[in-house]
């Protein structure tokens, strides 16, 4: 492993303008990417490169920069105003951030940019281009994707997808995380060459099975969702398929922290659903968690449940399978990926409470092969899905497009 000290470390700028690695998970704009981007820039880090990665400031009380790790610097960009704003709404600030990375970059020009989500790269974009930086990016989650689950639901702005292709064009390499991305971004016009396929990951020595479990209530079994409280992550499904699961609570981990859980809109919607299929004492919610807090709650379930009804990749099966739980999940994005079906867990169709109670209560029934799907899942994240791994892949990227992109000329 290299250390920060070696001469051939790089400079990296992660830019994700709305999921800042600090930020607490499960709220609405908080999840996957947060914990994406949290952990590669501290593999990175670790691999001998010096990291900055450039979030939106969205509160007055925080500084311009942090420390998250050593070779890990956060800043926290002026663009908009200093409060929080849903992330469909950040558009029109783009222009500002990409106005700051291109004055702080055009004094300290990073080796490598790689921007996360359409907006980051929209302000990278911007930023990178003309100072002639090396420039990747990861999507997250596509707009044509979302239009078409959503369809009228999508509160994207209307030329999102124009933007996405764009920036796919534009850049010097899309990083995709999973095989079904590949195929969507074929479909928007990028090419096979310019693709890399490089999976999200999870860290196996905080997710892992030895440990403290969260105490059982009075139920036999407990079966988990965790993630952001949004309708797309299916938590509704959920619910519905508690009907059909007699013995079983459903812990929903997610939303809102603290006293501001009971106002969740989200939350009212789905205690409302539990009552009107009769299974409210049986479900429960915890509210926003720290990333500490996770591995314990998850070694306390039976099952993790993840229906949503799209999923561009989805970190929380990973999760599950590092601490030896098995998933069911819904047959969409990512999780066909790293959901192996029967072998870690299984697969649904979306949408489909009767499929999901049915797998949920042929596992439940199971104990033994509960056990050994919870053991195989833990050996196909350590065999494909280490964050080191992943940050490994992701250099080879960046110094790749490093070596390919022609160096600026002086004075231009």
């Amino acid at each position: 492993m290299r250390r920060p000290t070696e001469p051939d470390g790089l400079r990296i700028a992660l830019v994700s303008e709305h999921a800042s690695p600090l930020a607490a998970l499960g709220g609405e704009d908080a999840g996957g990417q947060n914990v994406h981007v949290a952990q590669l820039a501290g593999e990175l880090a670790d691999r001998g490169h010096t990291v900055t990665v450039y979030t939106r400031r969205d509160s007055t009380a925080l500084p311009a920069a942090v420390p998250l790790r050593p070779g890990v610097l956060v800043r926290h960009v002026p663009a908009g105003p200093a409060d929080t704003v849903p992330k469909d709404r950040l558009l029109p600030f783009m222009p500002q951030f990409g106005t700051v990375l291109e004055r702080e970059w055009a004094a300290a020009p990073p080796d490598v940019v790689h921007s996360h989500f359409w907006m980051s790269g929209v302000a990278s974009l911007q930023a990178a281009q003309p100072l002639g930086i090396p420039f990747a990016h990861t999507f997250h989650a596509l707009g044509s994707v979302k239009r078409r689950h959503q369809g009228a639901a999508d509160t994207s702005p209307a030329d999102r997808i124009t933007w996405e292709r764009y920036v796919g064009l534009s850049c010097d390499r899309t990083v995709a995380t999973c095989r079904d991305e590949v195929e969507e971004l074929t479909a928007l016009g990028l090419s096979l060459e310019r693709v890399s396929v490089v999976p999200c990951g999870v860290d196996p020595e905080l997710f892992t099975p030895e440990g403290p479990a969260a105490p059982r209530g009075p139920l036999p079994h407990r079966l988990l969702q965790l993630g952001r409280l949004v309708p797309r992550k299916g938590a509704q499904f959920s619910v519905a398929a508690l009907a059909r699961i007699p013995g079983a609570e459903l812990v929903i981990a997610g939303g809102p922290r603290g006293g501001r859980l009971d106002a969740d809109p989200e939350v009212r919607r789905l205690r409302a659903l539990a009552r009107a299929h009769g299974v409210a004492d049986r479900v429960r919610f915890t509210g926003g968690l720290s990333r500490a807090e996770v591995p314990t709650l998850l070694r306390g379930a039976d099952l993790v449940l993840c229906p949503a009804d799209y999923e561009p990749f989805g970190i929380v099966p990973l999760e599950a399978m590092a601490c030896g739980v098995p998933v069911v999940a819904s047959a969409v994005g990512g999780q066909r990926d790293t959901v192996a079906d029967p072998g870690t867990g299984r697969l649904v169709p979306p949408g489909d409470p009767a499929a999901l109670a049915a797998a949920v209560n042929a596992l439940l029934a199971a104990p033994a092969e509960r056990a050994a799907r919870g053991a195989a899942g833990r050996r196909r994240v350590l065999t494909r899905y280490r964050w080191a791994a992943v940050a490994a892949a992701t250099e080879e990227v960046y110094r790749e497009i490093s070596s390919r992109r022609p160096a600026p000329v002086s004075g231009a």
